[in-house]
């Protein structure tokens, strides 16, 4: 799946039941992602943090979603391993595991080789990430190899970026942005439009070459 697709509808068996994924992201984001296996350590921490985190996901109207090549019963049987682990998760575990032990849905978003489907040995999913927004495009996707663990931070921060530039679509967000941080004024600005779009004020960097490409401000909601 690919930045700008229309990730497709499918339906799904998972630890809160069966999934539309179209009714179920209704006017939602969504983070879906996968991990190599369930009971394993790694993925048992990653689940566990995003978890903790729920209550930052709700807050930006982003719903989660995780998926795995495994069973439901191992599904909802590791689900009580990973509460176990991270005792900060409040109440019931928030979001679905989708059980896709055919494994066709990690290969039709790309979590798995065709030529690997069927190999117990190579069968297991890259830990893939989606960034979903409501209009049900891929809006930014991350891969990690299987010894990596994903950093829930860096997910905030990511939806946050995008949207933010949603809503305010003449910026751009800058390497290590955070919020209410220095956003750049896109180059396909003017001058004269930036000083009204941005009145309480604008950074202008001078370069070597003498274009003026670099400004920024922190007049934004």
């Amino acid at each position: 799946m690919r930045i700008g697709a229309t990730i497709p509808n499918f339906q799904a068996d998972s630890t809160k039941g069966p999934i539309d994924f179209y009714n179920w992201l209704g006017d939602s984001w969504c983070v879906l992602f996968s991990h190599p296996a369930d009971f394993t350590p790694v993925c048992t921490t990653e689940l566990g943090r995003i978890a903790v985190h729920q209550e930052h996901f709700a807050k930006r109207n982003v719903k989660v979603l995780a998926h795995s090549v495994d069973d439901l019963k191992c599904h909802v049987d590791w689900v009580n391993d990973i509460k176990s682990y991270c005792p900060d998760i409040i109440g019931n575990f928030p979001y679905p595991i989708i059980a896709d032990p055919s494994r066709d849905l990690a290969v039709k978003f790309g979590m798995l080789d065709e030529k690997d489907k069927d190999n117990p040995e190579l069968a297991q999913t890259v830990r893939a990430l989606f960034i979903i927004s409501p209009d049900k495009k891929v809006r930014l996707t991350m891969h990690y190899p299987t010894s990596t663990g994903r950093n829930v931070d860096e997910i905030l921060r990511v939806i946050d970026s995008l949207q933010l530039t949603d809503r305010v679509k003449v910026i751009a967000t800058p390497a290590n942005w955070t919020p209410g941080t220095k956003v750049m004024i896109l180059p396909s600005v003017s001058e004269a439009e930036a000083d009204k779009l941005f009145p309480n004020g604008i950074e202008r960097v001078s370069m070597p070459s003498g274009n003026v490409y670099v400004r920024t401000t922190t007049d934004y909601k």
